[in-house]
């Protein structure tokens, strides 16, 4: 084997366990600062049978191809509810060739920015080759910038924490919310002349806004005229799964120490049905050795369904409030597994916390609801990453 594959870069995974009606739960606090997804995992168990959803967010410059899928039992169709939630997710826009300036023009910034549920992230850039730029909800400006560019723009900012011996890469993080960076104040003139006229920065961008009113859907079309770009919605596509093995789980042992698969086993189970892995170790197959991990039950069939987007941590929450609604009534279901992928190469994975690549740019979690609304959380990161919130 090379030495470089036998080099595994540090990774970190935090995992919590609560209940979704306990006062501190901060499972919407974790949803909602995790700004950039293109991945989103949904597995439903049953006694002999798996109820999975998958759903990844447009990220086309990504290694693997973005894609929601849902993975159905003995089923040919998603239940109503579900279905409804999906179909209400929120378009996503490709603009082409943006100039950054624009997203804080006044026109633009008073009427959408500040009042959030908005997202913009630059597409096709590499967090450690190009320049990233990413808008959060909450109004923040991340500008992930090479040496050269940071200092021809002249903004303040601070070396990335990825660094290596030399600063080759900095970071700097406008509010555009703050006082300081109203429109006509002088640091947002500064601000604005160094996008505008230092060094017009210009990137195709991804855009996306949730549940936003008349105004600022008028603000966004008016911006979207001015240049070249494509509105997405969701494209499905569907197939089936047979004979598939499942890891058991249980609320008390979140550690796997007695009832339940160890959670870093449990999630690698979760990377290998994604990547439709066989998880079987059979004796004839050449490609992979790998095994479902202990205890296990067997699915039987299941409908793989696939679909394809960009969406916002809102619709995220949205359906994770329809899946904890799946217990109302009775069913056989013991737990039912959510997981969310951030963008390799965001500039940010929760909240402002720096992002970076090295050699997977992996930031992700997961919940695991349980029947009686108890729920687990795993998060995971790269090297490249500061601890989870």
């Amino acid at each position: 084997m090379s030495p470089e594959l036998e080099k595994c870069p540090r990774s970190l995974l935090v995992c919590e366990k609560s209940n979704f009606l306990n006062e501190k739960s901060r499972h919407d606090i974790h949803v909602s600062k995790h700004n950039f997804n293109y991945k989103v995992s949904l597995i439903i168990k049953h006694l002999l049978n798996i109820l999975m959803f998958q759903m990844c967010f447009d990220c086309m410059w990504m290694p693997l191809c973005p894609q929601i899928s849902v993975l159905i039992p003995e089923c040919g169709i998603l239940p109503a509810n579900i279905s409804s939630v999906i179909h209400s997710f929120s378009p996503y826009y490709l603009v082409r060739d943006l100039p950054v300036y624009q997203l804080l023009e006044e026109t633009f910034l008073e009427p959408l920015v500040k009042k959030g549920n908005f997202y913009a992230l630059s597409y096709n850039t590499k967090i450690d080759e190009d320049n990233a730029i990413a808008l959060l909800s909450s109004g923040q400006l991340i500008l992930s910038l090479d040496k050269d560019t940071y200092e021809q723009l002249g903004l303040e900012g601070r070396p990335s924490l990825y660094n290596h011996k030399k600063a080759m890469r900095f970071v700097v993080t406008l509010d555009l919310t703050d006082k300081s960076l109203t429109p006509g104040t002088k640091r947002y003139q500064r601000v604005l002349s160094s996008l505008k006229d230092r060094l017009p920065l210009r990137y195709d961008f991804l855009f996306t806004k949730y549940n936003t009113g008349s105004d600022e859907d008028q603000t966004l079309n008016k911006l979207l005229s001015q240049y070249s770009y494509e509105e997405h919605k969701p494209a499905f596509s569907q197939h089936t799964l047979k004979n598939m093995p499942c890891p058991t789980l249980y609320p008390s042992d979140i550690q796997g120490k007695t009832l339940s698969c160890d959670p870093h086993h449990f999630l690698e189970w979760l990377g290998a049905v994604n990547l439709d892995i066989s998880c079987e170790n059979a004796a004839d197959s050449f490609l992979s050795t790998y095994v479902c991990p202990e205890p296990q039950s067997s699915v039987s069939q299941a409908l793989l369904c696939t679909v394809t987007g960009f969406i916002s941590p809102e619709n995220v929450f949205v359906l994770l409030q329809e899946l904890r609604q799946y217990f109302d009534e009775p069913k056989f279901t013991p737990w039912i597994s959510l997981t969310v992928h951030g963008f390799m190469d965001s500039p940010v994975s929760w909240g402002a916390t720096e992002h970076g690549f090295l050699k997977g740019g992996e930031n992700l979690y997961n919940f695991v609801c349980f029947k009686n609304q108890d729920y687990w959380l795993h998060m995971a990161t790269g090297a490249q990453d500061g601890c989870p919130p």
